[in-house]
């Protein structure tokens, strides 16, 4: 799968160095050429000889060679490449890559590189969860990179939880996975739907939800990433993606989110319905602020259902169109899950509890379970939305490939 291949592999600081020696084995046994860049601290976790024996290169690790001179050219390096694997990634490395710092061979390398980047965090679970690792991860994801979830388990430090190097094994799937299907998506239409819909009460109330459309708009920015065309439909949330190849469409309530989604909906080779519609909307809105006076009862709002876009959508939707849609649960989670998948028509639902800490509204993380028609369903522990959405369209990626 990965014969001719040439891939850079950076190893960084961390105690899960020692993997790095499998993951070079792997790799090289599996067809390709590798290069080693080690980060200096990388050497006290694994000499630079075993790398270089398994390798069957140099190890690079300075800008030139003391006793001769000899220069190691990033740029060279950068273009030879094929792929710039970071495994394992520190927090340090990953929060210099995000922020442009170039202070060693490995990160002029990266700068240098115009080829796709790879990157495996392994850390303890408190600084792989801090706001500012993920914030960075996210820049990174961002700019194309793709980012290899660490697992959970056990730690060095002797805690449990994400952080956990993934196996080398894995990686090199995920390698050989990449370029078998390289440029899947690139190219492909994709609609998705993000945030909550504002039904109006009067010129300043609404009927909402708390969803902030953090789901939709990973999902929107990783399509990006792999090289689709996103429509990006969404409610009323804080931030929009920048990504060229997004186009952003703003509404406010679910008809107007029912008036683009159907727009759009016929041009689109697949749509991810992440929003969080409202089911109902006001019968009247008033046309001046209600006003709250002491003698009088609270007014009643009598409310009626809105369009199941989602339903609509399925029912005409096409033998070559994929369509995703997501169940957000309190009870009977795969019973609601499964029947509205096969009441909107859907290949697969994302189910979450909205119970769950960490998995529900507002979240940066979330975990999901996807349920297919045919019964079957895949379980991913709580993780980054981002790391979601690569779960997510890799599941689209292989409904493509079938």
């Amino acid at each position: 799968m990965l014969q001719g291949k040439h891939i850079v592999l950076g190893v960084t600081g961390s105690i899960a160095a020692y993997k790095a020696a499998l993951l070079v084995r792997g790799l090289v046994k599996a067809g390709a050429e590798v290069r080693v860049v080690m980060t200096p601290l990388a050497k006290a976790f694994i000499t630079p000889l075993t790398m270089a024996t398994l390798s069957k290169h140099p190890i690079m690790v300075d800008f030139y060679q003391p006793e001769n001179g000899d220069w190691n050219s990033h740029v060279s390096l950068g273009l030879w490449a094929d792929l710039l694997l970071i495994a394992p990634a520190t927090a340090n490395t990953i929060a210099k890559m995000a922020n442009g710092i170039a202070d060693n061979l490995l990160l002029t390398t990266y700068l240098s590189a115009k080829c796709p980047v790879m990157i495996a965090p392994a850390m303890d679970v408190d600084m792989f969860q801090h706001e500012a690792t993920q914030n960075n991860l996210h820049l990174l994801q961002q700019r194309g990179h793709q980012i290899i979830a660490p697992k959970e388990g056990e730690l060095a430090s002797g805690l449990v939880g994400a952080g956990r190097f993934e196996e080398p094994e894995i990686i090199i799937q995920q390698i050989e996975t990449f370029f078998s299907k390289e440029g899947k998506l690139h190219g492909k239409k994709i609609m998705v739907t993000a945030g909550p819909t504002f039904e109006p009460i009067d010129p300043v109330r609404f009927i909402g939800n708390y969803s902030s459309g953090k789901m939709g708009i990973a999902l929107a920015e990783e399509a990006a990433a792999r090289g689709a065309d996103v429509t990006l439909i969404c409610g009323a949330i804080e931030s929009y993606p920048s990504y060229s190849n997004i186009k952003v469409v703003k509404t406010k309530t679910a008809k107007e989110m029912e008036t683009a989604c159907l727009q759009h909906f016929s041009d689109c080779d697949i749509a991810i319905k992440a929003a969080a519609v409202a089911d109902f909307t006001p019968m009247e809105v008033a046309e001046q602020k209600i006003k709250k006076h002491d003698s009088e009862e609270a007014p009643i709002i009598r409310l009626k259902p809105t369009t199941d876009i989602l339903a609509t959508l399925g029912k005409l939707k096409t033998d070559h169109q994929i369509l995703v849609g997501f169940a957000l649960e309190t009870e009977k989670h795969r019973e609601h899950a499964l029947q509205k998948m096969a009441a909107k028509n859907l290949n697969f639902i994302v189910l979450n509890d909205a119970k769950t800490p960490g998995a529900g509204f507002g979240c940066n993380t979330n975990e999901i379970t996807i349920l297919f028609p045919d019964g079957k369903e895949q379980h991913f522990d709580k993780k980054s939305k981002h790391l979601v959405a690569q779960d997510i369209l890799n599941t689209i990626e292989n409904l493509l490939s079938n």
